[in-house]
């Protein structure tokens, strides 16, 4: 699979599912736009990348903030005259804890950054792809967008929410050119899982550390999807969870 000479957003990309996702796609040979509030650790990478050869930039992003989002995509427009793929993966899920403690302001935060900030994604991007009638976007989902997990009020709601979004975008938008996609990795082996952990608060959170998968995987399960096998789940959660989705992916199966 080669990406030379097409562009990918990755939001969330200075850890975890977004860094090891701009990796990959980086060694695809896609100019790959790193983009999340941490902007020390962004510049990191694209060095880190650059010394490997391959091409990435930096572009601070609160995607909480229509404004940045919009600029954004329009850095990415100007210097690359299009966007071949968006991840919209820049996610929250701390504090945990159970709705009649939950604390009003940072349970609006999560909401703010999975729902709000995925949808300024699309809002952006999808005009840009539309115009030049093709493109991919790519919404990291969860189990928790159809599951009741405690302490998870804000991450259950938001993920079921982006869930209905890939739904609207793709019906919108599908005869445009547009592959709208979510994808449910199941738990993952990143910084999330140590804030989950550390809850001790509902069963994810008594998980062995091994029983996450890592993060590269999620990432080739993202370049599978932009590929035409993956056609028949535009519009849905594309779950990795399930041994037909692993062996589609390519991954191991345990």
């Amino acid at each position: 699979m080669s990406f030379k000479d097409k562009t990918v957003i990755v939001t969330g990309a200075s850890r975890g599912i977004g860094e090891a996702t701009a990796r990959h796609f980086a060694a695809l040979g896609a100019h790959v736009v790193l983009a999340a509030r941490d902007e020390a650790r962004l510049r990191v990478i694209a060095g880190d990348l650059a010394d490997r050869g391959a091409s990435a930039c930096v572009w601070p992003t609160d995607v909480a903030d229509p404004a940045q989002v919009r600029a954004l995509v329009e850095a990415a427009l100007e210097e690359t005259g299009g966007i071949d793929l968006l991840v919209n993966n820049a996610g929250l899920i701390d504090p945990i804890a159970r709705l009649g403690d939950s604390a009003p302001e940072a349970w609006g935060r999560v909401v703010d950054v999975n729902l709000k900030g995925v949808y300024h994604g699309l809002r952006y991007a999808i005009p840009a792809m539309a115009a030049r009638g093709r493109g991919t976007i790519v919404n990291i989902s969860s189990g928790a967008a159809t599951s009741a997990l405690e302490g998870w009020s804000h991450y259950c709601a938001t993920k079921a929410a982006v869930l209905s979004l890939t739904r609207l975008a793709d019906h919108e938008y599908r005869d445009q050119g547009l592959r709208v996609f979510g994808l449910s990795p199941g738990t993952v082996a990143t910084g999330m899982q140590e804030q989950i952990r550390a809850s001790g608060v509902n069963p994810v959170s008594q998980l062995d550390w091994s029983a996450h998968i890592p993060a590269d995987w999620v990432a080739q399960s993202i370049a599978w999807l932009t590929t035409p096998a993956a056609d028949g789940y535009r519009g849905t959660d594309f779950s990795l969870k399930t041994a037909e989705g692993r062996a589609l992916v390519g991954l191991p199966l345990v």
